[in-house]
């Protein structure tokens, strides 16, 4: 039996015996082993360029590389744009990608998923001084009203299916390269409002203050998994890893971090 199925079935001789999670959960070791991770350093406050020193930080990072740490193993930082990032974790160039992505079946259909390591909500951000709408409803009813979004990512389908009129070819949907910079549309007045998950909102409006606000009601709730190359070994390390994380309270830690104190330093 490989190592790596020995230690699970330790982990659960000793969950049976009903021995507390922080005992049962023996972490395998991958000696070291290099992990090619991809992400696109676009989406504040999971992943994004620091300012002040141009280097990729954020909770993402953060959870990965402890993650890495606890398997004892390495993990080598690669970028890519949104559009080709799951095909080329498919297709092997890197091991593992990571951008916020949520867990759905049609994504399944691509690549495998880590268990979910954060839940949000999608929702409205709009300039500070918006008063034309306040809720989906307003928005959709007001033809002159531009959502901004990325092709393929859950923010356009539920600007598509929830805001709008289910035609993903509305001219009301301005389509942008990166998550960053449909927010700068928003800012410079191109577009109205731009949907995203409620840690990321909460990201951009700490970061800028008296420049953005939500409206309305949540959209919709959403699952972030981490995804793999079909029939990758690395997705029951990592979410043991996950597991013990979140048990031992890392993960709370890291959301206080990112989502709260960043955001009030900025």
């Amino acid at each position: 039996m490989p190592l790596i199925d020995k230690l699970f079935a330790a982990a659960a001789v000793l969950t049976a015996l009903g021995l507390p999670a922080a005992h049962a959960q023996a972490l395998p070791d991958l000696a070291g082993r290099e992990i090619v991770a991809v992400t696109e350093n676009a989406y504040v406050p999971l992943n994004f360029t620091d300012p002040a020193t141009g280097e990729g930080v954020g909770l993402e990072y953060d959870l990965f590389n402890e993650i890495a740490k606890r398997l004892n193993a390495q993990v080598k930082w690669e970028l890519s744009s949104w559009d080709v990032m799951i095909q080329s974790v498919r297709d092997g160039q890197f091991d593992i990608g990571m951008d916020g992505i949520t867990i759905n079946d049609e994504r399944k259909e691509l690549v495998d998923f880590s268990d979910s390591y954060l839940t949000s909500q999608q929702l409205m951000l709009v300039r500070a001084d918006e008063t034309r709408f306040a809720d989906a409803a307003g928005f959709a009813a007001d033809g002159d009203l531009l959502v901004g979004a990325q092709a393929g990512t859950t923010n356009f389908y539920v600007a598509v299916y929830s805001v709008l009129d289910g035609d993903e070819s509305n001219p009301r949907i301005k389509l942008f390269d990166t998550f960053g910079t449909s927010v700068q549309a928003l800012q410079s007045g191109d577009v109205d409002t731009v949907l995203m998950d409620q840690t990321s909102a909460n990201g951009y409006i700490g970061a800028n203050p008296g420049a953005f606000k939500v409206v309305g009601e949540a959209l919709g709730t959403e699952d972030f998994g981490f995804i793999f190359t079909p029939g990758s070994d690395l997705v029951a390390p990592v979410n043991a890893a996950l597991r013990q994380i979140k048990a031992d309270g890392t993960m709370d830690a890291l959301e206080q971090k990112w989502f709260y104190d960043y955001n009030a330093a900025q």
